[in-house]
């Protein structure tokens, strides 16, 4: 014969404090961003991060302004290009860069000395032609 304490068997609902903690622990979840930059301790840490196969990634030298693009081929062997940048604002712009404030207009005169061209080029194709 089987035991009844009294209670019902059935479905426990959730106490109002237990409520709260599920509402805050998803809201913790929520906010954590992931960053998209590997950051490694020089050429030691980039040649040590382990890449998957046909991957590339790009490692991020937290002590100097260097970037590590390490890539492994299908059979996992790895090989590391290095990068260095440098940070640029107004003052170090370079001076020879061109400005393009629009589009060049020909000058009247340069168009009349093109048409003067033309013809005599014309001209002369009719002569060799005995047009």
């Amino acid at each position: 014969m089987a035991y009844n304490n009294g209670f019902p068997m059935g479905y426990a609902q959730m106490y109002p404090q237990m409520a709260g903690f599920a509402q805050q622990s998803q809201m913790q979840m929520q906010q954590q961003q992931q960053s998209n930059l590997i950051w490694v301790q020089g050429e030691a840490g980039a040649k040590s991060y382990l890449v998957s196969p046909n991957t590339t990634v790009p490692l991020w030298d937290s002590e100097n302004h260097i970037i590590y693009l390490k890539s492994a081929d299908a059979s996992g062997m790895p090989s590391m290009k290095i990068l260095d940048y440098t940070i640029r604002d107004n003052s170090n712009l370079p001076s020879n860069a061109p400005v393009n404030d629009g589009p060049e207009y020909a000058t009247k005169n340069e168009v009349e000395t093109i048409k003067d061209d033309l013809r005599k080029d014309i001209d002369m194709i009719k002569e060799s032609l005995g047009l």
